[in-house]
């Protein structure tokens, strides 16, 4: 049995740069992933508990080496939520499959539902726990006009997902420490709306039974991370969030416990060494590329691929942490975050 959390990361005005392979200074992610939120926040538990107890809670997790380990908690990568109101709209990742009664002939608004790759939760849990796509749906999406379409899709908030955040560029100076000349460069900041419409990241927390004994330690160390704050330029005052650690609400608890769904669809990012042709039969999913530098010095980490969010497996996917570390680095094991957390879907056959 386990215990579920729902948690919110309210960055208020604070800007953040939330970095990914492949895309240079000048852009930034809008959310964190799974491993990236991971790494960070058993940084912080070290930090406030010390090495020991770092090591103890890691050597919990299954890892290639060994793979017979229960993890104490699973995490979903951070998606937006928004309030309006006294709502909160959450954003989740739209899986990979079509939901059930969704049409052949898709020509007419394909392009519009390709785009939207996070569903409100309302309309998520319609899709692809409920009744399934509708021909209102496929009407609505193939009138869609920016800012003028009105129907259940637009009330739930299906087209507002941009709404959330701003990103820009700001300028940087670079000074040569030989010569003092100064070179500007630009850094992409993400900037969630804190005025109208409050928005912010959210995760899901999954504690097992041994994990839930760690549940205190675990939210203080959160608490420090959001002082120190996540990702680039935290030197800068960038990525400093408030943490709101709660239960999960009632429509999460008949989301995550959904007893009818045929497949999964992951909520984080996911790995495995030991994953099977049968396993992969009838899946749809994204490969991601990950890697990035060590902190405490300028070797890189080993780059890893690991499937996405949003990819439909027909089985839970469980996942193991792995060991990035390059061969010169001899100071510690460096591990990421490929344990999977997922939700039960219906999709289309």
């Amino acid at each position: 049995m386990s215990v579920w959390k729902l948690v919110k990361l309210n960055f208020g005005r604070n800007l953040a740069h939330f970095g990914e392979v492949g895309i240079g200074l000048e852009e930034t992610s809008d959310r964190v992933r799974s491993d990236t939120l991971f790494s960070a926040w058993v940084s912080s538990y070290a930090r406030l508990f010390g090495k020991k107890a770092v090591e103890e809670l890691l050597q919990l997790f299954p890892t290639d080496k060994q793979p017979q380990g229960i993890a104490p908690f699973r995490i979903s990568s951070t998606f937006i939520y928004r309030e309006i109101d006294e709502d909160t709209i959450y954003y989740l990742p739209r899986p990979l499959k079509f939901p059930i009664n969704y049409p052949e002939n898709d020509l007419a608004f394909f392009k519009v539902y390709k785009k939207l790759n996070y569903l409100p939760l309302e309309t998520w849990q319609r899709w692809y726990q409920g009744i399934g796509f509708t021909t209102d749906d496929a009407e609505e999406l193939e009138n869609y006009i920016p800012g003028k379409t009105k129907g259940r899709l637009a009330t739930a908030g299906v087209f507002d997902y941009s709404k959330a955040c701003k990103i820009e560029q700001l300028p940087k100076i670079a000074i040569d420490r030989n010569i003092r000349a100064t070179n500007i460069y630009h850094i992409g900041f993400v900037q969630f709306d804190w005025e109208k419409n409050p928005a912010g990241l959210y995760f899901l927390l999954e504690l097992s039974l041994e994990g839930e004994k760690l549940a205190d330690k675990l939210e203080a160390a959160l608490h420090l991370l959001g002082e120190e704050g996540i990702g680039g330029e935290r030197s800068s005052g960038a990525g400093r969030f408030e943490v709101k650690w709660s239960e999960l609400p009632e429509t999460w608890q008949s989301l995550v416990k959904f007893s009818r769904g045929t497949y999964h669809s992951l909520m984080s990012l996911y790995w495995d060494l030991s994953i099977t042709t049968d396993f992969l039969d009838k899946a749809s999913y994204e490969i991601q590329e990950r890697g990035g530098w060590i902190g405490e010095s300028q070797l890189r980490r080993q780059m890893v691929r690991m499937f996405s969010e949003g990819s439909v497996f027909s089985a839970p996917p469980q996942g193991k942490l792995v060991d990035v570390k390059p061969q010169e680095f001899k100071k510690h094991s460096i591990y990421r975050n490929g344990i999977g957390l997922s939700i039960p879907v219906k999709v289309q056959e």
